[in-house]
């Protein structure tokens, strides 16, 4: 579990924590980013023989193969920025560019992308209150995690009945 955590603590510092993620550059960002995306890599491949880890680790994959096809950036594509803010903000935001320093994200036209069908291009229900971008690596990590803790779960249980402590 300490390598998950440590794992984390890069994107923390880059992109969560307000006075940590002004200081740093783009290029430290990325590269916080990077190196995040690595560490949980070895966490997937330490624990592949648990459920869910295989859907976890091509999920990952997949993150970091467009953050590494596209300059060290998740890309979001203009189309699915437009869904999520309205046309004065999406104005304001520079294609090519990073979307703010607190976003993983870097605005880019479709044909601007490569790997353009793992890129942020899902956007969660406008009906929910905080809206998103998420790409399909995002969907495999999630269903990966939720395998992982359903399984570990519903093995508890069966412990709990069979009186094994």
């Amino acid at each position: 579990m300490w390598l998950v955590t440590l794992g984390f603590l890069p994107q923390l510092i880059a992109f969560y924590l307000p006075y940590t993620r002004r200081l740093l550059s783009d290029e430290l960002a990325s590269l916080s980013l990077v190196c995040s995306q690595l560490m949980l890599l070895i966490f997937t491949f330490a624990n592949l023989r648990l459920p869910g880890m295989p859907i976890l680790l091509l999920g990952l994959v997949c993150n970091l193969g467009v953050i590494l096809a596209n300059g060290g950036f998740m890309p979001l594509t203009v189309d699915a920025a437009a869904r999520l803010v309205d046309q004065t903000a999406l104005n304001n935001l520079a294609v090519g560019e990073r979307v703010s320093n607190a976003s993983k994200d870097i605005l880019l036209p479709e044909t601007g992308i490569l790997l353009p069908w793992l890129a942020d291009r899902f956007v969660s229900p406008p009906f929910l209150s905080y809206r998103f971008a998420f790409s399909l690596g995002d969907v495999l990590v999630a269903a990966g995690t939720f395998w992982l803790l359903l399984i570990g779960q519903l093995r508890t249980i069966q412990s709990t009945e069979s009186g094994d402590t």
